[in-house]
């Protein structure tokens, strides 16, 4: 097992900014901004709290999080919320305790596949729908579970994600609800990591899983991205008031209890606070949003003045350009034949971090890359959180020299 992708991403930007190198960091998905004071006085507040808590989080930070469920338009007890550092060992747990084989749509985010890999299997990865991401095509995923089952492997969960890493996209209402009939009719678990789902750019009913196969669902979120505090590692997963929601559970605390013991209470305490939606978080969550959007949404209009197909992004931080109408002139000049090939020429010859698309599970000959656009902020807080705050963020001359460069350097590459 390497290092995940995006993590060698970050530690590569690291390494050429200690040799005076320039770069472009658009390898990792880091939210950009800077903390709420009022999270840091929580977190603050509570660092006294030194001891192991419940292993399913404490009661103040689960009722937080039911109520930011509920609130959602997804009717949560506390009982039905587990806590974790982070969602990603969430999510890890969650494929131990279902079992089996897990669907992934294909592309997927990176972690994924390697913590399937980590349980000694090898994810079943199905197409999206044309145009969508971070949901498997239904049809084409009921083949692939007909056709894994006929040849002795055992599916039982699908992971999708909404909105999509890496590529930007949201699924739309049609597409999760074929994707929900299916999962019941071949008894899957849907795992759905909504981690993204407060950066969703427009606003509109959100197709959550759990809308339609409100049995067999389990979600996941975290404050990683909406609040920017990934390295604060808290997330929760919230279980089906089903017998099999109540399986699976008991069975993540019982997996927790040995490998994380408890969320750490600190966290849990900040945690509380932000999943209770006060009005001054709301506003930075939206602020995020507006920052998030108008940069992707521009990142993405430079990748296609230069001939990429790029759908545009609907949630998130992530664009998804496609080389492959430029094909022919990038294997001429750079001999650039798959997305390894490119993310290299990118890095070696312009300083642009990028990560490539077969990292996520795309076809390695397929010209894709992720951008990660949270780079483009600016070098200090101060300047993050001038952007963040502008009604205007492209305006911010930091951003504008930015999107600058950026354009400039493919304008190279593609020559």
């Amino acid at each position: 097992m390497t290092v995940s992708a995006t993590l060698a991403a970050n530690e590569a930007v690291a390494a050429r900014r200690a040799a005076g190198q320039e770069v472009l960091a658009l390898g990792f998905g880091e939210a950009g901004i800077p903390v709420h004071p009022l999270l840091s006085q929580r977190l603050a507040k509570a660092a006294g709290r030194i001891a192991y808590g419940p292993v399913a989080g404490t009661d103040e930070a689960r009722d937080a999080a039911a109520g930011y469920w509920t609130r959602r338009g997804n009717p949560t007890e506390g009982g039905q919320v587990l806590l974790g550092p982070g969602s990603k060992p969430l999510l890890f747990a969650l494929q131990h305790a279902v079992g089996g084989d897990v669907v992934l749509p294909r592309p997927a985010w990176v972690s994924y596949a390697a913590q399937s890999q980590l349980l000694g299997r090898e994810p079943i990865r199905v197409p999206v729908p044309e145009g969508e991401g971070g949901v498997p095509d239904a049809a084409l995923m009921a083949a692939a579970v007909r056709d894994a089952r006929a040849a002795g492997r055992d599916p039982r969960l699908v992971v999708v994600t909404l909105p999509d890493n890496p590529t930007g996209r949201l699924a739309s209402e049609d597409a999760v609800q074929a994707l929900c009939e299916q999962a019941r009719e071949l008894d899957l678990v849907i795992v759905a990591d909504e981690i993204y789902r407060d950066l969703v750019f427009k606003p509109g009913a959100f197709p959550s899983p759990g809308r339609w196969a409100p049995e067999r669902t389990i979600t996941t979120t975290a404050l990683s991205k909406n609040y920017a505090l990934g390295g604060w590692r808290i997330g929760a997963a919230r279980f089906p008031d089903s017998d099999l929601g109540r399986r699976i559970q008991e069975s993540v605390r019982g997996i927790a209890s040995e490998l994380w013991s408890s969320a750490p209470l600190p966290m849990q305490h900040a945690a509380a606070y932000a999943w209770s939606d006060p009005a001054e978080l709301v506003d930075r969550v939206a602020m995020a949003r507006r920052l998030h959007g108008a940069v992707a949404g521009a990142v993405a209009e430079v990748f296609a003045a230069v001939g990429c197909h790029v759908r545009v992004p609907q949630g998130g931080f992530y664009v998804w350009p496609e080389f492959e109408p430029l094909r022919a002139a990038l294997a001429e000049r750079w001999g650039v034949r798959t997305s390894a090939d490119l993310a290299r020429v990118l890095l070696d010859e312009f300083g642009i971090v990028v990560i490539a698309g077969d990292a996520f599970g795309d076809d390695p000959a397929a010209l894709t890359i992720r951008v990660a656009v949270t780079g483009l902020y600016g070098e200090s807080d101060s300047e993050r959180l001038a952007a963040l705050v502008s009604n205007d963020p492209l305006e911010m001359p930091w951003l504008a020299e930015s999107l600058d460069a950026l354009r400039d350097k493919l304008k190279a590459l593609v020559a």
